[in-house]
């Protein structure tokens, strides 16, 4: 929920900002698009005096083929601590780099636009000492909202499908898959936040 009011909190403001603004928003053929999602988060336990800091950075870059389809590029770099009293933190980390496919299929007036992703990457990360690779699918739906003609913040919405199989070295593999067939139940519980580019 904190999420969901803060994006409609900065939405508002720039919206403000720009109010004079004029054009036509959203993508064409030829156009470059430069994403990036930023998250960190902090949780301390009373409880169980557990603290736990994790940190999240996806850049990516797309080409749009036509008005209404990208393809690019896209990195994930993730990281978090989880520490006990008394004990030494467990430190995880990991990495991936991809591919993806955008398509922008309704308009919701001049500014928002919504979009379907689908992408294929390469996992490789840490946990404690054990390290795996594997590889990944997502699928999922997305809002731009246009400040300016060239400036967009970007709603991740919803995962529709995700699959993950990583290997861990000296171990077997372990999958992962998730569906969300119905995507307009708890619609913007998994939300991320970012920012959006093209020229």
């Amino acid at each position: 929920m904190k999420k969901l009011i803060l994006a409609a909190i900065a939405v508002m403001g720039f919206s403000a900002a720009n109010a004079q603004d004029s054009g036509s928003y959203g993508f064409s053929k030829g156009n470059i698009l430069l994403e990036g999602n930023l998250g960190f988060s902090t949780n301390n336990d009373k409880n169980t005096d557990v603290k736990t800091n994790s940190f999240e950075f996806n850049p990516k870059a797309g080409y749009f083929l036509t008005d209404k389809f990208a393809l690019g590029l896209d990195l994930g770099i993730g990281s978090d601590k989880k520490k006990v009293a008394g004990t030494d933190a467990d430190k995880n980390s990991n990495f991936n780099v991809g591919v993806f496919g955008r398509y922008y299929f309704l308009d919701l007036g001049q500014r928002f636009k919504t979009y379907a992703e689908a992408g294929v990457g390469l996992n490789t990360g840490k946990e404690g000492e054990a390290k795996y690779s594997g590889v990944g699918f997502g699928a999922g739906l997305g809002i731009n909202y246009f400040v300016s003609n060239s400036f967009a913040i970007n709603f991740g919405l919803t995962d529709i499908l995700a699959y993950d199989t990583n290997k861990y070295k000296g171990g077997k593999a372990v999958s992962d898959f998730n569906a969300n067939l119905n995507v307009f139940n708890n619609f913007f519980s998994t939300a991320t936040f970012g920012l959006t580019y093209k020229f």
